[in-house]
């Protein structure tokens, strides 16, 4: 108790050692994956602002399935860490299987989208803007192609997901070097038609991600079937706790219905912005966001951090240390934030590096977006910690408070921005980002009434 004390608002070099040990190979895991976006984004580029337009709007609709998979396995995760806590295989294992479940469900929907409707919902990204047609017909060849990996990124970040949750980081952080590997070579060889292979541009684009995404899912479950971890068991599938189920879906319907009011908010924002002007706007906004990636790393390593570590802690009925743990991870994110600040000023200097092939103005537009990404990164890293603990502990009305319901004061706020006045895009982003910092008084609030602080594994 002696030492808690001293310790109040940080913890010991033992447990940051702890913490960084799960949460760096996560962010490598993350900066992979960013580099490849960003390499992507830089041969794309290399194709004009049309095609590079083209691309990134169908990236945004595919980023909507991104985080509602990511919504379901968060919420599987939540019981999964405490289960592994408690070291209880059983309740592991149904975690597991509600990931499966609820994730192949929504595989049908991704089909709709990328393959039959493709075209009328890419065209609401570039409602006004002078080039949308030219935009919409790289697009749509390209979200059609997207439509192909949509079996092999589930399982993967199932599978991914559940050896984080575990604090098992290591092999998934080996396998995404690798499947990273493959897709920048394809993306080199595909694109621009080297090695004498034909040059595809944007469908070598999505077939270099097809093979990786393919290659990727393969060594995945190749894996497990070696691993064996004790999250899979394939007779749980005949026998699953519908109880265990209908409280998991419970308490992750509320993060799901969050995060998909927060991505629907992003996208119809988007939208707006890529309105202001020409595919030079949407462009530049695209280019900005695939640096920004690279220091946005941050959220998944102390966010998986967080909830392994915290939840582990409420699984083995260690509730007194959780909430010791919980003080010492938010301060660990302030300074954290206030450095990634740093980082995210130091990545403008890539832009004329990276994406020297796009118009001055896409370039100008990007350098400025980084610039106001990196000053609002100690509050999104702030944020995203206060709600790792929360969801931690079960509690996703806090998530619903924090992203559903600020998410829908977003899209009336912004329209009457974009209605009275002749703001840019980047000017009307930070204005709307500023509503960041009622999430976290309202996440702070929340946080002080301790509802996160239970033992799901006891119930």
């Amino acid at each position: 108790m002696e030492r808690i004390k001293k310790n109040r608002y940080f913890g010991s070099r033992d447990f940051y050692k702890s913490a960084i040990l799960i949460g760096v190979p996560v962010m490598v895991q993350a900066l992979l994956q960013s580099l490849v976006s960003l390499i992507d984004s830089f041969m794309v580029a290399g194709l004009g602002d049309v095609k590079m337009a083209g691309v990134n709007i169908s990236g945004q609709i595919l980023y909507i399935f991104m985080v509602l998979q990511t919504a379901v396995c968060t919420s599987g995760g939540i019981y999964m860490t405490q289960y592994f806590g408690a070291k209880d295989k059983k309740g592991m294992q149904q975690s597991f299987a509600f990931k499966v479940v609820i994730s192949f469900s929504m595989i049908f929907l991704y089909f709709l989208v990328t393959f039959v409707f493709n075209r009328e919902i890419l065209s609401l990204m570039v409602i006004g803007n002078s080039q949308a047609e030219m935009i919409l017909d790289q697009g749509q060849e390209y979200m059609f192609l997207m439509g192909f990996v949509g079996i092999q990124t589930v399982i993967s970040y199932i599978i991914a997901s559940s050896y984080r949750e575990i604090g098992k980081v290591k092999v998934p952080l080996i396998i995404t070097v690798f499947a990273a590997v493959i897709n920048t070579f394809l993306n080199w060889v595909l694109i621009y038609g080297n090695l004498g292979m034909p040059r595809l541009e944007i469908r070598g684009a999505a077939y270099a991600t097809i093979i990786a995404r393919t290659v990727e899912m393969i060594l995945f479950v190749i894996y497990t079937m070696i691993d064996k971890p004790d999250f899979i068991g394939l007779s749980v599938f005949r026998n699953i706790d519908w109880k265990l189920f209908g409280e998991i879906l419970k308490k992750g319907s509320l993060l799901i219905i969050s995060q998909l009011l927060w991505v629907a908010s992003e996208s119809v924002t988007t939208a707006i912005y890529n309105g202001r002007g020409g595919a030079d706007v949407v462009s530049g906004m695209a280019a900005s966001f695939s640096i920004a990636n690279l220091f946005f790393i941050s959220f998944s390593g102390i966010n998986t951090a967080t909830s392994v570590v915290i939840g582990k802690s409420l699984g083995a009925g260690k509730l007194e240390q959780a909430r010791n743990e919980k003080t010492w991870m938010l301060s660990a994110a302030l300074i954290f934030g206030t450095l990634m600040t740093f980082v995210g000023f130091a990545t403008t200097a890539l832009v004329p590096i990276v994406y020297k092939q796009l118009s001055f103005a896409s370039q100008g537009i990007c350098r400025s977006m980084l610039i106001v990404i990196s000053v609002l990164m100690p509050v999104w890293i702030y944020i995203n910690t206060q709600l790792s603990i929360t969801k931690a502990g079960g509690d996703t009305k806090v998530c619903m408070l924090v992203d559903g319901i600020v998410s829908i004061i977003v899209i009336p706020y912004l329209l009457l921005l974009a209605h009275y006045t002749a703001f840019s895009p980047m000017a009307m982003y930070l204005l709307v980002k500023m509503l960041d910092f009622g999430k976290v008084a309202i996440a702070q609030y929340e946080l002080k009434r301790e509802k996160w602080v239970v033992n799901l594994s006891a119930r």
